[in-house]
Parts: C-alpha cells; sequence; structure tokens
C-alpha cells in the first residue's frame, strides 16, 4: 500500500481549496494525499491517525492527546512559521519531527507590518472614514507623523523582522532593534541600532513592531507594564502571535488613551470576540492574514508537500524544529 499524507484545515477558518492541487503536483503517485478539515484533533478519523505524514494548516491544534493517537506518523508539518498550535514535546516522545515553512512569507508579513505602521502613522482610515462623511476637516491630525522623526523599534530581528526593519529604513524611519538571541555586531551588518533590553527598545520607540515567535519566554511579552513605558503617542504592531502581547492590556491602553494606535494581524484568543472588543478605538484589526499572498500559498504548500514526501520515502526532513530526524 502507497504510504499516507494528510492534509488538515482548520474549520472554523478554512484555507485550502479541498483537491490539494499544488501538494500533488508535488507528491504525484507516490503518496496517498487526502484532505481533511477538523476543529481539533479529537476530530481525527482513521485515515488521519494512520497517515505517516500530516500537513497542519493555521490554527488546527495537535495536542499531547491527538499526537498519542497516531499510529505510524513520522512528520507533522505546521503550514507556515509559527508551530505554537502543535505539542512539541509530546511529538518528540513519540519519534514524531515537527516540521514548519519558515521563508515563504517573509515578504508579505513584512510588507503587511509596515502597511499597518504606515496606517498608523498617516492615519488612513480616520481620514478614508472622514471624507465619505462628506467632510474635509482633519481632526486626526495631532496624530499625523513625519517618518523621518520616528523610531521603528523591531523586536525578534530575524527573517521577517530584518526584512520589516530594512523597509522601515528604506522609508525614512530610524531604526532599532531588541533580540538577546543574536550576536555582537547584527546591528552593524543591517545598518540599524540595538537595544541591549526590551525597555530600553520600549522606551526609545514610536512604532513597535514585533516579529518573535510564540513561547513561553514570549508569552505576554507585551502586557501592562511594557505599554506603559512606550510614549502615549507610540503605536504598536503585531504580525506575529497573538498572544505575544497581552489582549486585555492593549485593548485597556487603546480606550484609555496610553496608547495611540495599534494594527493588528493577530490577536490572543482569535478572532476578536465581542462587538466591545471590535469597537475598541484607535485599532486597526486584520484577519490573520500578512501572510497571504496568491504567491505565498502556493510556496508554502510547495514545501510543505516537498517535506511530507521525503518523509514517507524515509529521506532527510528540511525545517525540524523538535530534534527529531531520520
Amino acid at each position: 500500500m502507497k504510504p499516507r499524507i494528510t492534509i488538515i484545515d482548520w474549520a472554523l477558518s478554512p484555507l485550502t481549496d479541498g483537491l490539494a492541487t499544488v501538494e500533488r503536483e508535488i507528491i504525484g503517485d507516490q503518496a496517498e494525499v487526502l484532505c481533511r478539515v477538523c476543529v481539533d484533533d479529537s476530530e481525527f478519523d482513521t485515515s488521519v491517525l494512520e497517515s505517516q505524514a500530516l500537513i497542519v494548516w493555521h490554527n488546527t491544534p495537535v495536542t499531547r492527546a491527538g499526537i498519542a493517537r497516531l499510529k505510524q506518523c513520522r512528520v507533522i508539518i505546521r503550514n507556515g512559521v509559527g508551530f505554537d498550535s502543535v505539542d512539541v514535546d509530546a511529538a518528540r516522545e513519540h519519534g514524531i519531527a515537527v516540521c514548519n515553512v519558515p521563508d515563504y512569507g517573509t515578504e508579505e508579513v513584512a510588507d503587511h507590518a509596515i502597511a499597518l505602521a504606515m496606517a498608523l502613522c498617516r492615519q488612513l482610515f480616520p481620514l478614508d472614514q472622514e471624507a465619505k462623511q462628506l467632510g474635509w476637516t482633519i481632526r486626526v491630525e495631532p496624530k499625523l507623523r513625519r517618518l523621518r522623526e520616528l523610531t521603528f523599534g523591531v523586536v525578534g530581528l530575524g527573517r521577517i523582522g530584518t526584512a520589516a526593519a530594512l523597509r522601515a529604513k528604506a522609508l525614512g524611519f530610524k531604526v532599532c532593534f531588541y533580540d538577546p538571541y543574536l550576536s555582537n555586531g547584527v546591528d552593524k551588518a543591517v545598518g540599524i541600532e540595538r537595544a541591549r533590553t526590551l525597555e530600553e527598545l520600549l522606551r526609545r520607540t514610536d512604532v513597535l513592531s514585533l516579529h518573535c515567535p510564540l513561547n513561553d519566554e514570549t508569552h505576554h511579552l507585551i502586557g501592562e507594564r511594557e505599554l506603559s513605558l512606550l510614549k502615549p503617542s507610540a503605536f504598536v504592531v503585531n504580525t506575529a502571535r497573538g498572544a505575544v502581547i497581552k489582549k486585555t492590556a492593549i485593548l485597556d491602553a487603546l480606550r484609555t488613551g496610553r496608547l495611540a494606535g495599534a494594527g493588528l494581524d493577530v490577536v490572543e484568543d482569535e478572532p476578536l470576540k465581542t462587538v466591545e472588543e471590535a469597537a475598541t478605538p484607535n485599532l486597526i484589526v486584520t484577519c490573520h492574514a500578512a501572510f497571504c499572498s496568491v504567491e505565498s500559498k502556493i510556496e508554502m504548500r510547495r514545501t510543505s508537500s516537498r517535506i511530507a514526501l521525503a518523509a514517507v520515502r524515509g529521506e532527510a526532513l528540511e525545517n525540524i524544529v523538535n530534534g527529531i530526524s531520520f
């Protein structure tokens, strides 16, 4: 029998075409390819549990309990950069490799972060609303800023953080970053400044852009205290993971005017849950869509298919994040 590769889509926000057209181009007749739509891993049926490889989209959680039910899985591939939806420790204990696709949407996410920053600095949405009310009063004039007078602060100078930093630099921002895991000299190589502590970065920043993974260290990295260190005129942009920012803290800061604005592609416990959350002033929210473009999704699907095919062939894997290889 052919090995089986199953693509798992999240029922609450499906992203696939249901036909695996891109995946089948890569995998061909070397494995059976199935598509399943699930809310969580409690809905994995026998065909999923007997698969040799899983390609998991978006926010579908793959928990310790779900991993324990897998019968012959060799790899779980998270179709995206983040892999916090997969219990990587449980997978390691069961000898299952976990891989991600870290480079597919670098340009898109960096572009999206800059778009949110520009919308905030130039107050595009309030100006649009004013113009469409047939008025011409620039009520938000106190929030309109000259970019070259502002510091663009980046948390996490990985692939996407670097791309966003270079874009901000090209626009005239003064760019500074905080990343405790990078060696000395990175700031010189990229031509930007470095903050040695998160507190230093926050105190200097006018636009804070988050580009770090979500893990135990970064969960609620930005909460009440951190937001209080920002200038009241500062803007916050998050295209990383929602729970890097404590949702109640940032919404409260916006409501009380302690923060000038926020552009969030991701929010903790997304999507927004109430009318009150959605009505928060000076808030732009997009639909966890920063990664999204026709080109990026094709690139991502081709990469995850290549990893899945290598796994069922017993070949070396790309982008392993939990230390398991075979």
